[in-house]
């Protein structure tokens, strides 16, 4: 195997007198592996960030939703024995905290302003503990809603809309309404803006509002019954299977578990559809580069027939022949792949620092935070990502390698020597 390595290493080098033809070949050799590499990088980069905008907006949103929700399934929809749910759950090893909710819809007016919002009851000390309110509190703390205060918090573009901030007095309308011997009256109360949250996810910016539990409780008519209760694990991922198990621990009759997989199964699966397809659009980039290696191979096949020949004359076998030009083609592979591998690491570990030099260097703002609610453009690299790119890649440029090199294995030296 010695000569057929030699060979296609010598092959594939780029000779500094090659004139006409092998000039020619020297060029597509290269073009190809800089298609590979380009094609590597792009999708390590365009990967990467995806990945840094799934973990980013699943953190996101699990910080103000929950890894698991119990509630009533029953008509009431309405959780009585919820210091018995928290209790239970707590039970279990992965349940990091528990805590109880109230879910209604309403309606907060501010002078001319309307909006129809999800009102969250909850009690600020264990709240605080299964959700990342306090990372993303902007004004004021949850530690402000007291019972019987009436203190509201509202996402940031909710709070812009209705034009309120911290000290503001609004009208939270509730849809259920009050029997009256003249009519139906809507429940109405009067709450002041104590906080403002902003946690970077539009459904809850603009549409969530957040007052204490005993003050929901009073409001719908709930008494000492609760919505539900939602739980942080310490493993998300891990969900599904600790679901299933809490499902046998808790005592409370007609209680059903949702898990956060099938909380916002559309939306994770609308995000993991996106990358599959994005990977299989830029895997053409790569598609394209095998095209070229191709044309690379079958033209050093051409331009080498008489040197083939030879081989075959001085008893080379086809296999040996064909041995030689996949070892070229690997090796053009081999270097694209590690060309693109080393451009795509350093590009995706470095986006902090790319982004800002190329804004500085355009003058044009390619990351604007108030539009994307992230300050800087996430990026994670997974090791399983890598190694399916580059298998991919190399599978392909080996099978672009195949052809030419069994053409070249099929040249009959008698031809090939008649002319020269």
């Amino acid at each position: 195997m010695f000569y057929e390595l030699f060979a296609g290493l010598r092959y594939t080098r780029s000779r500094k007198r090659a004139q006409g033809r092998n000039r020619l070949v020297s060029f597509i050799s290269l073009v190809s592996i800089l298609g590979i590499a380009l094609g590597i990088t792009t999708l390590i980069v365009v990967l990467s960030v995806m990945n840094g905008f799934q973990e980013e907006l699943r953190d996101r949103t699990l910080g103000v939703a929950s890894h698991i929700e119990v509630e009533s399934v029953e008509g009431n929809a309405r959780v009585f024995a919820w210091q018995q749910v928290v209790d239970d759950a707590s039970l279990h090893p992965e349940v990091e905290a528990a805590a109880p909710y109230v879910n209604e819809q309403g309606m907060l007016v501010a002078g001319e302003a309307v909006r129809g919002v999800q009102v969250r009851g909850i009690l600020p000390g264990p709240e605080s503990t299964v959700a990342d309110f306090s990372k993303y509190m902007r004004a004021g703390s949850l530690d402000e809603l007291q019972p019987g205060r009436f203190g509201i918090v509202l996402g940031r573009d909710l709070a812009r809309a209705l034009g309120a901030g911290p000290g503001s007095k609004l009208t939270l309308v509730a849809p259920q309404g009050l029997v009256t011997p003249a009519a139906v009256m809507p429940r109405v109360r009067q709450f002041e803006v104590v906080g403002v949250f902003e946690a970077g996810v539009m459904q809850y910016d603009s549409g969530l509002a957040l007052i204490h539990l005993a003050d929901a409780q009073a409001l719908y008519r709930m008494g000492d019954a609760v919505s539900g209760v939602r739980l942080r694990l310490k493993n998300l991922f891990a969900a599904p299977v600790v679901t299933t198990e809490l499902a046998q621990i808790i005592g409370v009759p007609g209680l059903g578990l949702r898990d956060w997989t099938r909380i916002h199964a559309n939306f994770f699966r609308a995000v993991a559809l996106e990358k599959t397809m994005m990977m299989l659009f830029l895997f053409l980039i790569v598609g394209v580069a095998a095209f070229n290696v191709v044309a690379s191979l079958t033209m050093t096949v051409q331009e080498k027939a008489a040197d083939i020949a030879i081989l075959r004359t001085l008893g080379a076998r086809p296999a040996s022949i064909m041995a030689i030009f996949v070892i070229q083609g690997t090796i053009i592979g081999v270097v694209g792949l590690a060309a693109g591998l080393a451009g795509g690491l350093g590009l995706a570990c470095n986006l902090d620092v790319v982004i800002p030099a190329l804004e500085a260097l355009t003058g044009a703002t390619l990351w604007d935070k108030n539009i994307y609610f992230i300050s800087e453009l996430p990026s994670k690299v997974l090791a399983s990502d890598v190694a399916t790119i580059l298998t991919v890649s190399f599978a392909l440029t080996l099978a672009a390698a195949v052809y030419p090199s069994w053409r070249a294995s099929r040249v009959k030296p008698a031809e090939a020597l008649r002319y020269e």
